[in-house]
């Protein structure tokens, strides 16, 4: 909701960010799927671009890693995604196909 909110304020692009970490039951992926599902949506709907730096670990340690320790910033990646992504729309708006292209 926090993304649609932003999209709706008129932002051109918006970073999804979070950690779902495995628990014990199955829920763990319900709420996975449903995550990636809804940013997707989104995206399609304002054809705007959605950063996705959800984290999906099974535990603290890995989530921890992929938040700036060992294996990167996942969440900076996806920003900077979001920003080549921007420059990359507004680009696209200037170009024409010709009239002949097939």
């Amino acid at each position: 909701m926090a993304c649609q909110a932003l999209l709706d304020q008129g932002c051109d692009g918006v970073v999804a960010l979070g950690a779902i970490i495995r628990g014990e039951t199955s829920h763990y992926d319900y709420v996975c799927s449903s995550v990636e599902r809804g940013v997707s949506a989104l995206i399609l709907e304002y054809k705007k671009p959605i950063g996705f730096g959800v984290l999906t670990t099974e535990n603290e340690e890995q989530a921890m890693a992929r938040a700036g320790g060992e294996h990167g910033n996942k969440g900076a990646e996806a920003a900077e995604v979001v920003l080549e992504m921007i420059g990359l729309m507004k680009d696209l708006q200037g170009f024409q196909t010709p009239k002949n292209a097939k």
